[in-house]
């Protein structure tokens, strides 16, 4: 069944916030109401499996793996009612015409993706999404350092706080990231 509606629902916040967790949980509902599901993820994201959207704890959805947005439009069913976008923060900037034009055909779009890099700063297309989206749901871990809630991403080298000219794109996990609040997040330039 085709949604009267078409819309985008952003799922942002730091790393190990439950970002992913939740678009699963989201895309788990929509198969039990018998909607048609399909979950894209960016190609380069082999982090835990190459077809499949994996949480930090754990949790795992089949998903399809694509090297820029517009590649969505050739893998995605005709009747798929529900599309997932994980990791969004690292398609290409045809990310915001694709989720645009898949709300415009009546599908829910659910997009999760960091909104901020590691040094502080808007991260890609995810400012765009936002500011498009119907729903905006950001989300927080952590900190790591004093236990208050987190909603930064604090990348480390050797233990030590990455420097602000160091590349924004490098895709880790719990051994290159913690979740960090804005007093203890750091960039040293």
């Amino acid at each position: 069944m085709k949604h009267v509606h078409g819309s985008v629902e952003v799922i942002c916040g730091s790393m190990f916030s439950g970002k992913t967790d939740e678009l699963i949980r989201r895309m788990r509902r929509a198969v039990i109401a018998r909607q048609k599901v399909q979950v894209f993820k960016p190609s380069i994201d082999v982090r835990y499996a190459v077809e499949k959207v994996t949480s930090h704890a754990g949790a795992d959805f089949d998903a399809i793996p694509v090297e820029k947005a517009a590649d969505i439009f050739a893998k995605l069913d005709a009747d798929t009612t529900v599309v997932g976008v994980d990791e969004a923060q690292f398609f290409d900037d045809g990310i915001v015409e694709a989720t645009r034009q898949l709300a415009d055909h009546g599908i829910r779009v659910l997009v999760a993706g960091l909104d901020q890099d590691f040094r502080g700063e808007p991260f890609g297309p995810m400012p765009t999404l936002m500011a498009e989206a119907e729903h905006v749901d950001k989300f927080q871990a952590i900190c790591m350092v004093c236990g208050e809630p987190a909603s930064r991403t604090q990348r480390l080298v050797n233990g030590k706080a990455a420097r602000y000219d160091d590349p924004v794109v490098i895709v880790g996990a719990s051994e290159m990231y913690e979740a960090r609040c804005r007093k203890h997040h750091e960039v040293p330039r």
